[in-house]
């Protein structure tokens, strides 16, 4: 029996077969208090298709499932090297191609143009409120949240209170919480949009200076706190913030200089051009910082904070301009959060929310703006999908179950992301390399 067990390919198809029965049992029903063993057995005995082609129980087709899985496994590895040597000679002419500025150009006004159509594409009103409440909130979210981790390598586990720091500017100014407005003058929640990203990068100063001292861990930690100490002065403080209950209505924006008169409604759509005018302005402006002296610096402090500081580079200074400018995304998420909904609640930014952000980043691609667009995108399109139309199986608390085991499966196939920086790309070859610290890679902490 030993030198059965012993046998890689036996081990193989034992870990297939586990590998997928973890799914069946992820998938499957819920248990209950009076039959505790019902979600156990109904995950395997439940009746089920065999792919709509004929009816049997549930094991069947996920074994069907496992064989396959164990069928591609072992033929990667007897031939993964010819099949990678095969993809890479497929995607070396465009490889090629997306290093010419005007093919980049081209591409970048392509997808511009697609985005521009899309709601006319997608009329759906669930997912044209999807593309604004679940991808571009996401987006913009993702892409500040990039410049912390992805270009400063700054561990934020409380990037959500910066998201709720915008929300709650956008109704203090436009007069809807118990707190008067400032100078009493009740602004539209359109010009409420510079002040939120004002405060908000006020706030990731103000949290940044006396902390940003720290590193990797224990940055995590205090920003993990100050995520939390935001959601519960926000639940706490009924004067200010009007507490659970939430604030009162807020207006939709208005926009009224000289001719040009437009105000926003219901309707989700002006608000997805609101925010794409936005995303791309962002897009530019980071794409402009990564590769400036700002952008070098960022990367010299996540790669080595010490060598960085030896040559003259001051961390506190840029470490805080990186919480202040990743900021200015979420305070704007915020505006349009809070304008859109017309009433935000302290339950809407939680630590599960700054975690999906990170996840997002981390699927994507630390580093990669590119990336982290795409990884939101994904995931935030999949999400909103289950949402929509549920598969047989799916219960809506097992999310972050299946969230993280991608992020597992990223981790083992493509630590990088699915679009990696070229700077990000290299560091991880370096690690693996046995050059430079593991530790790096992820937090950018140092021994």
């Amino acid at each position: 029996m030993k030198q059965i067990f012993a046998q890689a390919i036996v081990r193989r198809f034992i870990s297939s077969v586990a590998a997928i029965a973890i799914l069946e049992l992820m998938t499957g029903p819920a248990g209950s208090t009076v039959t505790p063993t019902a979600g156990l057995t109904g995950s395997f005995v439940e009746p089920s298709s065999f792919f709509g082609m004929f009816n049997t129980v549930r094991w069947v087709p996920f074994f069907a499932i496992a064989l396959v899985m164990f069928g591609l496994w072992t033929l990667w590895l007897a031939r993964g090297k010819q099949i990678k040597s095969g993809i890479n000679a497929a995607l070396a002419v465009p490889r090629a191609a997306t290093q010419v500025r005007p093919v980049r150009w081209g591409a970048g006004l392509a997808l511009l143009v697609l985005a521009l159509l899309l709601p006319h594409i997608a009329s759906d009103p669930f997912w044209q409120a999807a593309m604004v409440e679940q991808i571009g909130v996401y987006v913009l979210l993702a892409i500040g949240l990039n410049v912390v981790v992805g270009f400063a390598g700054l561990l934020d586990l409380g990037f959500v209170a910066f998201y709720a720091i915008g929300a709650y500017t956008t109704a203090w100014v436009t007069g809807s919480l118990p707190m008067p407005p400032p100078f009493g003058i009740h602004m539209d929640p359109f010009f409420a949009i510079p002040v939120a990203i004002i405060i908000a990068m006020i706030a990731g100063i103000i949290l940044g200076a006396p902390t940003l001292r720290l590193r990797g861990d224990y940055l995590a930690i205090v920003t993990l706190g100050f995520g939390e100490i935001i959601t519960i002065f926000a639940n706490n403080l009924y004067g200010i913030t009007g507490g659970s209950q939430g604030s009162g209505p807020i207006p939709h924006p208005s926009l009224h200089i000289g001719p040009i008169k437009y105000r926003w409604g219901l309707e989700p759509v002006p608000y997805y051009y609101l925010m794409l005018v936005f995303i791309v302005i962002f897009l530019a402006a980071f794409s402009l910082l990564e590769h400036s002296r700002v952008g070098r610096a960022w990367t010299a402090i996540r790669e080595d904070e010490v060598a960085a500081e030896s040559v003259g580079i001051n961390p506190l200074k840029y470490k805080v301009m990186a919480f202040a400018i990743g900021a200015s995304t979420a305070g704007f998420a915020g505006v349009v959060t809070a304008s859109q909904s017309n009433n935000i609640f302290p339950s809407s930014f939680t630590l599960s929310f700054s975690i999906n952000v990170l996840v997002l980043v981390i699927f994507g691609g630390m580093g990669s703006i590119f990336g982290v667009v795409l990884g939101a995108i994904i995931i935030q399109t999949g999400y909103s999908f289950l949402l929509h139309s549920p598969p047989a199986g799916y219960q809506s608390s097992d999310l972050y179950i299946y969230l993280g085991a991608l992020l597992v499966v990223m981790m083992i196939f493509r630590p990088a992301g699915l679009v990696p920086s070229k700077r990000r790309k290299r560091e991880i070859k370096m690690a693996e390399a046995g050059e430079g610290h593991m530790d790096e890679v992820l937090t950018g902490d140092q021994p």
